[in-house]
């Protein structure tokens, strides 16, 4: 065994041989696979190992097509081919209006990426699949590349390929031990020697908090048990002539696909079974669980309803294994927070079918330190310190039991719900918020008009529109007063903390005592990386002269591992986490100074503190840090309180407030005016795929300062001009908003793809942000947006269409 190396992967499922296979082919071939059986010998042996196309997102799409060409090609290598089912077609049934909303939805998001989806209604559902009944049935999704491999030949055929270029697998090596050095490599002690390498992959499957722990981690990964059973042969299977399309019905929550000449159905019941939380047995490889099929027998029901040939036929084999989940279902694909050069590939519940794509985006992110999609969501960092053992349980099993449905916009499931919240929580309930989740943190999504004001999900406008409208309304004509929980925020001391913020920040970092300014980090490809606000707070019994670092609520581990990154020995630095001790209380509107005036000391005069300056006081009884900046476009202030003091600042806020026709607003209400205003959201609208100048950041961005993070690649990627621009849109649509990753149509090819989509209701306009060709961003330009199936007329228009002059944010 090598003593050695540059890569250490350690589990040989598919996500450890995929990882091996493309660290290979991305130029790296000193890399290493430890496995501590034989390879497949966890999850991935009795995968039901379905390859989809099907995606919530982009990149979901993206990798799963990059899983399916390579597959593909496998299955056709002369030397070594594999049984790959590639394009029996596959149906996801709907028996609801709204599913099949969402459908026509997925079927223009993946229209970007090149994918072909199809809507098709019941009678074509049957025709294509004439085992299956239409009885409550509207239609379904098709998607003609589905199909299913065999997850062993897969398996062997990536290591094969991986060993030829280079790398070597180590199988029966059971890892003990993980030591990180000063340097920040590694060694990986083993039963049968130790390696050192620069680089640490877990692809533990469902040990994958046993790799955790070695190195001092938790990773939100659960597993669950998962039945499916073979059937005996299907004459009308046997006589079809053809390959039986797969199926996924989120009716009565099942899926199956043809084997040999019967059927593997599956079962996501809802009397469903975490498995392993209490430790796993050493000797469980290629083991199964115990069959349980008394558990899933309400789903079998269905799926005999709906296939009526499974009752006329015998069942030979059940299954009964592990698959792992995580809080949303998606993978964990990246930087393991808090560690240096420590990467994961898990919670891939459908491992088999994503898998070649999840170590393709990883292998470049090790290699190239990102990947050519942005991978936000399936990042590891996306998770902060509320991920803990048992919610993720409970969000493994309300996953599992909605397996095969989408969630509508604005839907957040009950399950694990106030993971993270505030004094006010309770509060802002009693005043009839409704909550949206924000990394884990409950926040108001807006006030119900009535106690049982319930809202239906869906993909056009709802019963809510009008509630924001009025938000809104006495946001602009009045004052609103909101809570904005979980943002993040550092507080940067030392002396050089203004020179390491150049470096990291492209343009012009404010420096100015008791003042605040907008940056954009870049990473090393030139790519857009982070948005932060930056607020110097001058030296008070608070504290000495200090930076506080804002950024969006989900990017605490992300920003942090980023920053600290690129600290250098030498600098006096210090960076220290507040996003879990304050919150920020928002007041907005053209009476917000007066209500400010009335409950806190000092001169808030526009001359004594004009827009973007910070200023310590007390809010009643309550301290507190003010800034003068505006998401809404209004006159506002940024409240920051501690948690403990929240309380008394809204109270003084609200009693201040009174006469003045104060009145609570929420998420909903603020992204409405954020789009009328041309600002941007992180991993919405600011993405790693395009570079400022793509993004319309010209005026944050200073080429001429020299070293900081990304210029040299900007400077390249100047040469070689833009290939898309973001733009602000029209939308001659009153039914619907443009939702994120819709396409965007001229003379029938796509040409942009929307990020952000929302009502203005201060300028009466459906707006959209998206990325499309330059030569369709001039003002006026027009295009079609594929709206749930139906094309609406997109015009470019300016950006901030309302107060583009920025006058009433600055009072």
């Amino acid at each position: 065994m090598k003593s050695r190396t540059r890569v250490v992967v350690i589990g040989g499922g598919i996500a450890g041989c995929s990882t091996l296979y493309h660290l290979t082919q991305e130029g790296w071939s000193d890399v290493v696979l430890l496995e501590r059986n034989e390879l497949n010998s966890g999850t991935t042996w009795h995968s039901a190992a379905q390859v989809t196309n099907f995606g919530m997102n982009q990149t979901m799409v993206g990798l799963k097509t990059h899983s399916i060409n390579l597959y593909k090609e496998l299955s056709e290598d002369p030397d070594y081919p594999i049984n790959y089912h590639h394009g029996d077609g596959g149906i996801r049934l709907a028996n609801s209006e709204g599913h099949m909303e969402g459908y026509r939805h997925f079927v223009s998001m993946a229209r970007g990426m090149n994918v072909r989806f199809e809507v098709i209604d019941a009678q074509e559902c049957a025709r294509r699949h004439p085992l299956i009944s239409t009885d409550n049935l509207i239609g379904g999704l098709w998607d003609p590349l589905d199909g299913d491999i065999d997850p062993a030949q897969l398996c062997q055929a990536l290591a094969r390929r991986a060993r030829n270029a280079g790398a070597e697998v180590y199988r029966n090596t059971p890892v003990t031990a993980l030591t990180q050095h000063k340097d920040d490599t590694w060694t990986v002690h083993t039963e049968n020697g130790d390696i050192d390498c620069d680089v640490v992959v877990n692809a533990g499957g469902y040990r994958v908090n046993e790799v955790g722990a070695m190195m001092g981690v938790h990773h939100p990964v659960a597993s669950m048990e998962h039945q499916y059973f073979l059937t005996e042969d299907i004459p009308a299977i046997k006589d079809a002539g053809h390959r039986m399309p797969l199926l996924r019905c989120p009716i009565s929550d099942y899926y199956c696909r043809q084997e040999k000449n019967g059927l593997l159905v599956g079962f996501y019941e809802q009397q469903c079974k975490t498995w392993g939380m209490d430790g796993i047995d050493p000797k469980f490889v290629n083991a199964l669980c115990p069959d349980d099929l008394d558990r899933v027998t309400d789903v079998m029901e269905g799926a005999f309803s709906r296939m009526p040939a499974l009752m006329e036929t015998g069942i030979h084999t059940i299954v009964n294994g592990p698959i792992t989940y995580t809080i949303d279902g998606a993978p964990l694909v990246g930087p393991i927070p808090g560690k240096r050069n420590a990467f994961c590939i898990i919670g891939l519940r459908a491992g088999l079918g994503e898998g070649g794509g999840h170590g393709w985006l990883l292998a470049q992110q090790i290699v190239h330190g990102e990947a050519c999609y942005d991978t936000w969501c399936i990042d590891p960092r996306r998770f902060t310190g509320h991920a803990n053992v048992e919610l993720t349980a409970l969000k493994a099993i309300e996953d599992y039991q909605n397996e095969f449905r989408f969630h509508f916009p604005h839907e957040h499931r009950p399950a694990g719900r106030n993971a993270k919240t505030t004094p006010l929580t309770p509060v802002m309930e009693a005043e009839g918020a409704a909550f949206t989740v924000v990394n884990g943190w409950e926040r108001v999504d807006y006030i119900k008009p009535e106690a049982d004001c319930r809202e239906t999900y869906s993909f056009r406008f709802n019963e809510v529109f009008n509630v924001i409208a009025k938000e809104v309304a006495s946001v602009q004509n009045a004052v609103g007063l909101a809570e904005v929980n979980g943002f993040n925020r550092f507080e940067i001391t030392g002396n050089d903390r203004h020179a390491f913020l150049d470096r990291m920040i492209c343009g012009t970092v404010t420096k100015g005592s008791g003042r605040v300014g907008l940056g954009y980090l870049l990473n090393h490809r030139g790519m857009v990386k982070g948005e932060a606000t930056i607020a110097n707070i001058p030296a008070s019994d608070r504290g000495p002269d200090r930076v506080w670092y804002g950024s969006a609520a989900a990017s605490e581990f992300h920003d942090m591992d980023w920053l600290q990154t690129h600290l250098d020995a030498d600098e006096d630095v210090q960076i220290r986490s507040l996003t879990n001790d304050q919150t920020i209380l928002v007041l907005a509107g053209p009476r917000a100074r007066d209500v400010l005036s009335s409950c806190a000391r000092g001169d808030w005069s526009s001359a004594a503190f004009p827009w973007l300056s910070v200023r310590e006081c007390f809010v009643g009884i309550a301290p507190a840090t003010v800034m003068g900046v505006s998401f809404s476009g209004e006159l506002a202030y940024e409240i920051h309180v501690p948690n403990a003091s929240l309380y008394a600042a809204y109270l003084a806020l609200r009693a201040a407030g009174q006469a003045r026709g104060l009145t609570l607003f929420g998420a909903r209400a603020v992204d409405s005016m954020r789009m009328e205003k041309g600002f941007l959201h992180w991993k919405a609208d600011l993405l790693t795929e395009f570079d400022p100048f793509e993004t319309g950041l010209d005026r944050f961005v200073k080429m001429d300062k020299p070293g900081f993070v990304g210029r040299d690649a900007l400077l390249r990627r100047q040469a070689e001009g833009v290939r898309k621009k973001r733009v602000t849109l029209k939308i001659d649509a009153t039914h619907a908003p443009a939702h994120a990753g819709a396409s965007l149509m001229k003379e029938g090819k796509v040409v942009g793809t929307v990020t952000s989509g929302d009502w203005g209701h201060r300028v009466g306009l459906n707006l959209a942000y998206a990325f499309v060709d330059p030569n369709l961003s001039d003002i006026g330009a027009r295009m079609h947006l594929d709206l749930c199936g139906d094309l609406a007329e997109a015009t470019v228009i300016a950006d901030s269409p309302y107060d583009p002059k920025f006058i009433r944010m600055r009072g």
